[in-house]
């Protein structure tokens, strides 16, 4: 363990757990540590989590706090990157919160707040699946669908910090209803929850599934990633009709983020990419190539899953925080 030079600490605020991890200046990991999300008690209470949390990581890996040059966190929902302000995070329950004025005063050192699905991309176009790409789209599947974008080596945020919403590009007029209120985006079509929305369906139809039973067994009240798979490895057949019809939409939004912003890479995070890796992908870069506007893209735009799984977010958290300190 290195003893001298500086660090850095990235976290990755969930909502169901928290990740930190301290680096050094070459990205090297020093220590990492998870503990579970506590959404009770408001923001205060979290807010004071993720400090204890920091102050853990750095205690055993055996780093003193003034080698810290930054802690970074990346935050679901839209935010304010300038005041350091988490405008709206629904699974946390937060409306408004100034996370980097409360965790600094906690933690005494500078902080940086982003949003949650930037950092993922910014860390998998640093050190990870889209490394070396100028251009590169990032897809998150999850509960929900996030997006982001890196245009020309640098993270793509828009006019108003609100660039990369790719989930809720419509797909389907008059389709299933989206958590935003309107109907047939992609998140509603293709995210983990929508999968699940349409597995308990066709079971309350009549058909024979055992994602239930393994959702009971491994005592889960939602389906995981992990449930996913597991059922797949079944040949669970509802799972594996769900799971297709969620990877053609998922094709078709690769193809638009192409059409639209001709990338060299599209990345695809998440837990189910991340668990199932190119098995996921590929029907997923089927379709896309079979709506490519130019067909010569095929081989010219990578579609691939993320490399750096859980850890995408905290590193990516710490480059964005190194490239805003220069």
């Amino acid at each position: 363990m290195t003893k001298t030079g500086v660090c850095y600490v990235g976290v990755d605020l969930g909502g169901t757990s928290l990740r930190a991890l301290v680096a050094d200046d070459e990205f090297k990991t020093l220590g990492v540590k998870k503990v579970r999300t506590v959404t009770t008690g408001g923001p205060a209470r979290l807010i004071h989590r993720i400090a204890t949390l920091v102050e853990s990581t750095l205690k055993d890996a055996g780093i003193s706090r003034s080698r810290v040059r930054a802690v970074s966190v990346g935050a679901p929902g839209p935010i304010d990157r300038a005041r350091g302000i988490v405008e709206e995070a629904p699974n946390l329950g937060w409306q408004g919160v100034p996370l980097r004025s409360e965790l600094r005063q906690l933690l005494r050192l500078p902080v940086f707040v982003e949003n949650d699905v930037n950092v993922g991309l910014a860390g998998e176009h640093a050190l990870g699946a889209g490394r070396g790409a100028k251009n590169v789209v990032g897809i998150f599947v999850g509960t929900g669908i996030g997006g982001a974008l890196i245009l020309n080596g640098e993270l793509y945020e828009g006019s108003r910090g609100g660039a990369g919403e790719i989930g809720h590009t419509v797909l389907m007029v008059d389709g299933p209803l989206c958590g935003c209120g309107r109907r047939g985006c992609a998140e509603a079509l293709a995210s983990r929850t929508a999968m699940e929305r349409d597995v308990r369906a066709a079971i309350k139809a009549g058909r024979k599934s055992s994602v239930l039973k393994i959702m009971t067994k491994k005592n889960k009240e939602r389906m995981t990633s992990s449930i996913i798979t597991a059922a797949l490895k079944k040949g669970d057949p509802v799972m594996r009709e769900v799971m297709e019809r969620a990877q053609f939409y998922l094709g078709i939004l690769c193809s638009n983020a192409v059409n639209l912003l001709d990338p060299e890479c599209v990345v695809i995070g998440g837990g189910i990419a991340e668990r199932l890796k190119d098995s996921y992908v590929d029907p997923i870069r089927q379709t896309a190539h079979e709506y490519f506007l130019r067909p010569a893209d095929r081989d010219r735009v990578r579609i691939v899953p993320g490399k750096l799984g859980d850890n995408a977010g905290v590193l990516g958290a710490i480059v964005l925080a190194k490239q805003r300190l220069m």
